[in-house]
């Protein structure tokens, strides 16, 4: 399909009616309100000639620098660590509070730096903290991002972690340090109210979505990560966007979503929109892209298999159940890992969408799947985290947590990092107090066989 509905074609460099009214409010607005380290409104010039990269070559999965890395290991989202093997048992070799909001949002994935020294995990009160990989604590710098705090995973560039909050902020640490870098106010996206997702990062350039309210809408933006800049957007999201970007340099694409149920997809490096994808409800989860295919799962109950190229439809998976969480693709088998409401994971065959295993996990699977090269690492509603035999879903085995396991398990130099949900009572009862049974954790996994 070609547009959203009721969503008339236009350039997306024109402004909106919503973008302009931002502008009309920033450029009232004193220059400290729209800057506090970043960027303000009016110094802002976001036309397309601002920002005209050259086309890259391609041809590559993950980007070939040892010093870039991010959520889902790297611009395609695939989730896939091929290097890396799971213990036949595991023992927790330390933990610590990270997450107390009871927003049910997927929470922010731990991100090793390429230092091999600091592992950067975010949590939802706004607090971002580094430890080592024996779990001492290196630094803990706080956002202004207090109410909901960070979901998205950090995006570690040259020692820079790049994080989006809740408070609409962009910010950029020193991994080392924890010092501030740079801070891009939420006046400089226009009056945005959230970043949910996690940067993408490509030859200097970082890519977010970030949220609206009044309308519910989002804006896809490149911003310049030396500076924190934003350098061009494209506003025609409607419904406030929780996945990240995917982007395939060799096939030219860089996709999102939203929850107006509407898969976006633009060329890449141009910017310049291609086509759009209706499914029936929300996307929450990010979309992997691999060899031409974008894999996208709704709150319609179906996974689909798009083609690229063209946005169309090559198959589609039925579960009749909410899909909510980002799948994970292993591209020597062919095979696309996914989970969702019906409390099983399945396993696809990329071509043709046929099940080749499922396995009941005991519960809703909101998170992401990280495939390795002999296991599928999936965390669930039951308070578990598990690990999956990836030819047959048997169980392997499986360890209990405080809360629901929603972020991103990550398999990294022998060890296993991954963060929950708190154990939280009364969120959505209005006549019963919120309580924080138990704090959600971070943790880290080490081999007990």
């Amino acid at each position: 399909m070609s547009n959203p509905p009721d969503e008339p074609p236009r350039d997306p460099r024109s402004p909106s009616r919503r973008r302009y009214l931002a502008g009309v409010a920033a450029a009232a607005a004193t220059g400290a309100a729209g800057c506090l380290g970043g960027w303000g409104h009016t110094t802002l010039d976001r036309s397309q000639a601002d920002f005209d990269p050259e086309p890259l070559p391609g041809d590559r999965t993950y980007p070939d620098d040892p010093d870039v890395t991010m959520f889902r290991r790297g611009l395609r989202r695939l989730g896939y660590y091929p290097d890396a093997t799971v213990p036949d048992a595991v023992t927790v070799n330390w933990q610590f509070p990270v997450n107390y909001i009871g927003h049910t949002a997927a929470k922010a994935s731990p991100r090793p730096a390429p230092d091999d020294e600091t592992i950067v995990i975010p949590g939802d009160t706004g607090l971002v903290h580094a430890v080592g990989p024996k779990g001492r604590h290196r630094w803990t710098q706080r956002t202004g991002a207090t109410s909901l705090g960070i979901h998205g995973t950090a995006a570690i560039v040259d020692g820079i972690a790049y994080i989006g909050g809740y408070d609409g902020d962009l910010y950029a640490f020193d991994v080392e340090t924890g010092k501030q870098v740079w801070r891009t106010s939420r006046m400089a996206f226009d009056g945005a109210i959230a970043i949910g997702s996690s940067p993408a990062y490509w030859d200097g350039v970082l890519y977010v979505v970030v949220e609206y309210n009044n309308p519910p809408a989002g804006t896809l933006w490149a911003v310049d990560a030396d500076t924190g800049r934003p350098l061009w957007s494209d506003d025609r999201l409607w419904g406030m966007p929780h996945p990240s970007v995917s982007i395939d340099p060799e096939y030219e694409r860089l996709i999102t979503a939203s929850n107006d149920g509407v898969c976006y997809c633009w060329k890449f490096p141009s910017l310049e929109f291609e086509w759009s994808f209706q499914t029936g409800a929300e996307i929450k989860g990010t979309i992997p892209q691999y060899e031409g295919r974008a894999f996208v799962g709704s709150w319609d109950g179906h996974f689909y298999c798009l083609d690229t190229d063209a946005g169309e439809e090559l198959w589609s998976f039925e579960t009749g159940q909410i899909i909510m969480s980002n799948p994970g693709v292993d591209p020597e088998t062919g095979i696309v890992y996914m989970g969702n409401d019906d409390e099983y994971v399945y396993a696809l065959d990329m071509e043709t969408g046929d099940v080749v295993w499922s396995r009941d996990v005991g519960g809703h699977v909101i998170g992401s799947l990280t495939v390795t090269s002999d296991a599928v690492l999936v965390g669930s509603y039951d308070r578990n985290l598990y690990a999956l035999e990836k030819d047959t879903g048997e169980v392997r085995w499986t360890v209990p947590n405080n809360g629901h396991v929603t972020s991103a398990a990550v398999p990294h130099d022998g060890r296993i990092y991954y963060a929950e949900r708190a154990d939280i009572t009364g969120y959505w009862n209005d006549d019963e107090p919120t309580t924080v049974r138990t704090p959600g954790h971070a943790y880290c996994l080490v081999d007990d066989s």
